[in-house]
């Protein structure tokens, strides 16, 4: 009966062809492990050591909490968006190797034991804040080789279905969200992130984040420059930013008292309308009531075949630059919107289901640093040729890569479907994570 059952299925249409269920020895996540090379190279196992405790006791521990936390990272950056697909995935072969021994032949964290990891041990205080060292430092690793002076202050929705503690209803984005803020450097990297209630202002909470990363930077000797939308256009920010002698570009709202400074640019150009955009900029010295000193604001008026009225956007800055390259400097802003996108796609950070506030913390915090270690894969190990592409191509091309798991005596042969990743790419990419530079100690 038992053999009956193992038989290979035949089918009518095809008579050599014969179908057959070995899923604990084929994986859809073959990519995964050029990833685990990364994190290796870049010392994620002794960040882990440094940054997280384990208060687990007993029968608890017989997984290592190294595994148990890439595990929950890993099945992020392969886009398995919560815990329950844990089931499964104990048995892939990719994520029983990415992890470590102990774990090649028992499998990998069920779903029970990793929620209860996820909800209970890394919700604690000093592994709350662990995450946020942990993820900080992983990014230094990578501003080592590939320094990065510039940040971006950008907050998001996270849309919430349920019952979760401190959701609440945003009249910006008309839903009931989460609000948390983020902070990225100009390759999109987060540099710091903070949960947030749903009601609270976009900029709230700003000095937590972006001063002590500025003090980080200029302790190593690095200029920071800064750049946000108008939710930040805030004079004890200004008067932050100007102390640690920190340039910046802050989108700044239109009023009454701004258009009338550019009143001789707001009437259209006479003559036949141009198809092409007609672009004006000023400079000039501007107060607000609320200001101590006047700053620098730079105009940028835009006129578009077809409409009535100009475009008008303002900038507060304590740039030098032409205003022409204060706007282009500032526009790149944008990219923030982009990166927060591809998280939200890629490693499923809009997945906070728990209904415990801190619980959906330790959740962002995962999703984050899964999204930092495949966009550091980008930067640090794609060659050139495809080094553009979006977190979720890296996903869906490299990271999605079948393979067959066959272990012998002495190895274990994890065989690849070669399509989007070939055997020269899968070459290329281990001879750059080989050159970067060993992990200290």
């Amino acid at each position: 009966m038992g053999e009956a059952q193992n038989r290979p299925f035949q089918l009518s249409f095809n008579s050599s062809l014969k179908v057959d269920f070995q899923g604990s020895a084929v994986t859809s996540d073959g990519g995964l492990i050029l990833v685990r090379e990364l994190d290796e190279r870049l010392g994620l196992s002794a960040l882990m050591e440094q940054h997280l405790s384990d208060s687990r006791r007993g029968k608890n521990t017989q997984l290592p909490l190294a595994d148990l936390v890439r595990q929950s990272i890993y099945s992020r950056l392969a886009g398995y968006e919560d815990v329950n697909d844990a089931e499964r995935l104990s048995q892939d072969p990719a994520f029983r190797l990415i992890g470590s021994e102990k774990i090649w032949e028992r499998g990998a964290a069920l779903t029970s034991r990793l929620q209860s990891f996820e909800t209970e041990v890394l919700t604690q205080e000093e592994n709350l804040a662990g995450l946020a060292a942990l993820n900080r430092e992983l990014v230094g690793k990578a501003e080592a080789i590939d320094s990065s002076r510039r940040v971006v202050l950008d907050s998001t929705e996270i849309p919430i279905y349920g019952e979760q503690e401190q959701s609440a209803y945003n009249g910006h984005f008309e839903s009931t969200c989460y609000h948390p803020l983020l902070l990225f450097n100009r390759e999109g990297d987060y540099l710091a992130a903070k949960l947030r209630p749903g009601n609270v202002h976009s900029a709230e909470g700003w000095e937590e984040l972006l001063l002590p990363e500025i003090e980080c930077q200029r302790e190593q000797g690095k200029e920071v420059v800064f750049r946000a939308n108008a939710a930040f256009a805030k004079p004890e920010l200004y008067e932050a930013l100007e102390e640690r002698k920190v340039k910046y570009a802050i989108r700044l709202p239109a009023n009454d008292h701004l258009e009338r400074d550019i009143a001789e640019l707001l009437t259209r150009p006479v003559g036949r309308p141009s198809y092409k955009p007609v672009v004006w900029f000023k400079s000039f010295l501007y107060q607000a009531a609320s200001w101590k000193t006047a700053r620098r604001v730079v105009a940028k008026v835009k006129f578009h075949f077809g409409e009535l009225f100009p475009r008008v956007g303002f900038i507060v800055t304590n740039l030098e630059t032409s205003s022409r390259a204060v706007v282009r400097f500032y526009n790149k802003r944008g990219t923030a919107e982009q990166w927060i996108k591809e998280g939200k796609q890629a490693v499923k950070m809009t997945r906070l289901s728990c209904h415990r506030f801190h619980a959906n913390e330790v959740r962002l915090w995962l999703s984050l640093i899964a999204d930092n270690l495949d966009n550091l894969c980008r930067r640090l190990a794609l060659p050139a040729r495809v080094d553009s592409w979006s977190l979720t191509s890296l996903q869906q091309r490299l990271v999605k890569t079948g393979g067959r798991l066959i272990k012998h005596a002495r190895y274990y042969w994890l065989l690849l479907a070669e399509g989007h990743l070939t055997r020269r790419l899968f070459g290329g990419m281990l001879r750059k994570i080989a050159a970067l530079p060993a992990p200290a100690g």
